[in-house]
C-alpha cells in the first residue's frame, strides 16, 4: 500500500480550518482526581513553600495541566482537533517541533476531590514561515479544564513551530580549521541577560546581585524582588552546585542535541538555582542530590554553554 501524499500548504489551511470548526472537543475525564500527595510532590519539585494551597485544600493554578496528562506507558489517547494537523505536517516533512507560546488563564482553584475534564480547541495554523531553525508552520489551540459542574478552571494557549529540519550534509573534506556549523538554538541575549553570556565567554558563572540590597537573583531581570531597585551588580559563583531536580529528555527531537539527554535544576551553594544540561554521566547514575560542577562547552565558533557535570562526592 503506498504512503499518503504530502498536502499542499493549501490543502493543510483546508484540513486547519475544517478542525478549527470543529470546535471545542472534550476528552476523557482525568483518571485521579484532585489530591494531596500529588499536590505535595509538585511544591517539593518547584520548590514552592506556601502553605495556602494544602492549609485550604486546592491545587496551585499552574497544576492544571498535570491531572490530565498521560502516564509514561498510557493505554490509550483521546483524539483532539489538533490531532490530524500534526500528522498531515509530519507527513510533509514537517517533523521538527519546538513551542514558541504557553499562556495560561486561571478562573479559580481546583479543589481537592474533584476531578477534571480537558477539552480542546484547535484555533489556528500560519505559515509556511522561514525561521531560524527551517521553514515550518505554527500551530495553535486552547485547552480548557472543566471540573464535574462544567465550571472552567483554567484555560491554556499552546502553540508549537512544526518545522522542517534542514538535510544532513554529508561531512565536507575541509580543514581541520573550518568553521563549525552554527548550534541551531542560541539563546537570547538582551541588557538583562548579557553580563551573564560574557561571563560564559570568560569561564565565569555569573549571578546577578541587587547594587542595593545585594540580594542574588537568577534568572536575571531589570528589578529587584526585594527591594524593587533597578540597580544591578553581579557576583561570581564558585562554579559548584548538586542537581535538585532533572529530566531526562526522549522526545521530540532537539536541533543540536542528540536523545537521550539529561535537562537538570542545579542549586548553587550561593543560594540560587540555575537550569542546564548534565553531561559526561551514565542516565542510570543521574539522581537528585548529586555533587555537581560547572563546565563551558563550545557550541560553535561563536556560542560556549555552560553545563554541568559530577562532581567530588
Amino acid at each position: 500500500m503506498s504512503e499518503a501524499k504530502p498536502m499542499t500548504d493549501e490543502e493543510l489551511h483546508e484540513l486547519a480550518d475544517k478542525q478549527a470548526a470543529l470546535g471545542e472537543v472534550r476528552g476523557t475525564p482525568a483518571p485521579d482526581p484532585v489530591n494531596v500527595p500529588m499536590i505535595r510532590h509538585w511544591l517539593a519539585a518547584m520548590g514552592d513553600e506556601n502553605p495556602v494551597y494544602l492549609d485550604k485544600g486546592v491545587a496551585p493554578p499552574a497544576m492544571a495541566q498535570v491531572w490530565t496528562m498521560q502516564g509514561l506507558r498510557p493505554t490509550a489517547k483521546d483524539r483532539s482537533p489538533v490531532d490530524d494537523i500534526m500528522a498531515a505536517l509530519n507527513a510533509g516533512g514537517y517533523t521538527g517541533v519546538v513551542a514558541t507560546n504557553c499562556e495560561q488563564t486561571y478562573h479559580r482553584y481546583a479543589r481537592l476531590g474533584e476531578r477534571l475534564t480537558p477539552a480542546t480547541r484547535f484555533t489556528g495554523l500560519a505559515g509556511p514561515k522561514k525561521t531560524a531553525l527551517g521553514v515550518g508552520f505554527f500551530a495553535t489551540w486552547n485547552v480548557t479544564w472543566y471540573a464535574e459542574d462544567d465550571e472552567p478552571v483554567a484555560e491554556m494557549l499552546f502553540r508549537v513551530l512544526k518545522f522542517r529540519p534542514p538535510a544532513a550534509k554529508a561531512p565536507a573534506k575541509a580543514p581541520a580549521e573550518a568553521l563549525k556549523e552554527p548550534y541551531p538554538l542560541r539563546p537570547a541575549i538582551n541588557q538583562d541577560t548579557a553580563f551573564f553570556w560574557e561571563g560564559v565567554q570568560k569561564g565565569e558563572l555569573r549571578i546577578q546581585s541587587c547594587a542595593d540590597c545585594g540580594l542574588l537573583r537568577h534568572p536575571p531581570g531589570p528589578l529587584c524582588p526585594h527591594c524593587r531597585s533597578a540597580g544591578r551588580s553581579y557576583t561570581v559563583a564558585s562554579g559548584e552546585g548538586t542537581l535538585y531536580s532533572y529530566v531526562v529528555h526522549h522526545h521530540p527531537p532537539v536541533p543540536g542535541r542528540e536523545p537521550p539527554f539529561v535537562v537538570g535544576v542545579v542549586e548553587l551553594p550561593e543560594g540560587v538555582r540555575i537550569v542546564g544540561n548534565v553531561v559526561d554521566c551514565p542516565l542510570d547514575e543521574v539522581r537528585i542530590g548529586m555533587p555537581l560542577r560547572v563546565t563551558y562547552r563550545p557550541m560553535d565558533d561563536e556560542l560556549v554553554l555552560p553545563m554541568w557535570t559530577p562532581g567530588e562526592s
